[in-house]
């Protein structure tokens, strides 16, 4: 079985940072790419940021230049570096990966349980 264990949300003031990270666990093979995604109250899920094991990376517009993603391969952990919060990323930021294991030796899609981030006015 593979999981994602999300933390790092909470309540921060619009202009503060909060960072998330989002482990996977299992009997992995390997990790095509990682991402977050988020779904603001009453709205669709949308991307925010992605990052492939080589490293290449691309993000949201509303998020260039605040937000920053990276993966480290050894920990098989995603990070979420959220700068310059807005009340408008308040939402529930779920973790996701393209995992291979011997269950799903072409990789599949994990989904972690989601973090809430909320960013006060």
């Amino acid at each position: 079985q593979v999981q994602l264990v999300e933390s790092g949300g909470g309540l921060v003031q619009a202009g503060g940072s909060l960072r998330l990270s989002c482990a996977a666990s299992g009997s992995i093979f390997s990790i095509n790419d990682m991402g977050w995604y988020r779904q603001p109250p009453g709205k669709q899920r949308e991307l925010v940021a992605r990052v492939r094991s080589v490293g290449t990376t691309r993000y949201a517009d509303s998020v260039k230049g605040r937000f920053a993603i990276s993966m480290d391969r050894d920990k098989k952990t995603v990070y979420l570096q959220m700068n310059s919060l807005k009340p408008e990323d308040t939402a529930v930021y779920y973790c996701n990966a393209d995992i291979l294991w011997a269950g799903a030796p072409n990789g599949y899609d994990y989904w972690g349980q989601g973090t809430q981030v909320t960013v006060s006015s």
